[in-house]
């Protein structure tokens, strides 16, 4: 990897020498594709706006951020400013860099959402916005150009798969038997996990920073991807969970006033916040396995709260409603006549 990091070094350094101005509005452009506005907003679009799409979207974001975390671990990737002290450090990360989880992010939710607008202008749209995220990376320091090319190129792949599985397997997870569909979801979380923790100690257990990375390398970037894989992992698990035992006691409807909405979204995330702000102290000190499995039960209670703990709360206080027709249950969905019902 260091003779194409070598050869992407210079072109990074000129980008960036360029002008100085566009670091701020860049820095906010790449905050979006970040996971603390990722996740209020898809729980906005889940609570507030379309259940079904909503649904869909978390599915589809929560497995690609799985699978991104589990090849940066296998990789072990610097990122630009990590690599070459003469790389301006204009975003702060800590795991590893390839492939680029914004812009695969960006790939399969604005992708999808494009996609399932129905609207080529909002297609087109987020496009541009996900291009402009990418473009954020590399001008920020935090990816290289090959980065961001296999994120996209990964993101495509699985937005693909999605779209083309997604509602044959959604009829075939909807008539499972309990126990069948809560193995499979249980699996779908830790074999990610256990395959991580192989190569994390048995095959990589001795890895230190090479010499050749002279830039400015955070503390133990092999033990946040770790962490980072655990996190994702818990996080599918508590989506798949949610999301079918909501189906099953007969989903929810995102209609009503928008005084309602207003107070599911304020509701909804300030419980997150209780729950995310608590572990934030917690964990400080821990590291290692212990981090990476705190780490899976934040992410598996707030994923939890957003899909499941929510809409039942909303419902109980008059917030929200059951769905009572086919296009209350899918409400915007795509894949069948007057929508989908559940995830």
């Amino acid at each position: 990897m260091d003779v194409l990091w070598d050869a992407e070094t210079a072109p990074i350094r000129g980008l960036q020498g360029l002008a100085d101005w566009p670091v701020a509005p860049l820095a906010a452009v790449s905050g979006l594709g970040s996971q603390a506005v990722v996740v209020p907003l898809l729980a906005l679009v889940f609570w507030c706006v379309s259940p079904g799409l909503g649904g869909r979207l978390l599915v589809l974001a929560v497995s690609s951020s799985v699978l991104n975390h589990l090849l940066k671990l296998l990789v072990h990737g610097a990122r630009p400013s990590w690599y070459s002290a003469q790389i301006a450090q204009h975003a702060n990360e800590s795991s590893f860099g390839m492939p680029s989880g914004h812009a695969q992010g960006a790939t399969v939710v604005l992708g999808y959402a494009g996609i399932r607008s129905g609207r080529r202008g909002a297609l087109w749209a987020a496009l541009a916005l996900a291009a402009l995220i990418c473009f954020s990376r590399v001008y920020l320091g935090a990816h290289f150009i090959s980065d961001v090319v296999a994120g996209i190129a990964l993101g495509a792949l699985v937005l693909w798969a999605f779209l083309r599985w997604e509602d044959r397997v959604l009829a075939w997870w909807r008539g499972l038997p309990t126990a069948r569909w809560a193995s499979y979801a249980v699996a779908a979380a830790l074999v990610p996990c256990a395959l991580a923790a192989l190569w994390r100690y048995p095959v990589r257990g001795d890895w230190t920073v090479p010499a050749a990375w002279i830039g400015a390398v955070p503390p133990d970037p092999a033990g946040h991807t770790f962490s980072g894989v655990y996190s994702t992992s818990g996080a599918l698990l508590a989506v798949l969970v949610g999301l079918t035992l909501l189906d099953r006691r007969g989903w929810y409807s995102a209609r009503g006033r928008a005084g309602a909405r207003v107070a599911r979204f304020v509701l909804g995330l300030a419980v997150v916040l209780c729950i995310e702000v608590p572990f934030r102290l917690l964990s400080g000190p821990l590291t290692g396995a212990a981090d990476a499995v705190a780490s899976f039960a934040a992410s598996g209670a707030v994923l939890f709260w957003i899909t499941f703990g929510a809409p039942e709360l909303f419902l109980r206080t008059g917030l929200a409603e059951r769905a009572r027709t086919g296009a209350d249950q899918g409400e915007h969905a795509p894949g069948r006549p007057g929508g989908a019902s559940g995830p």
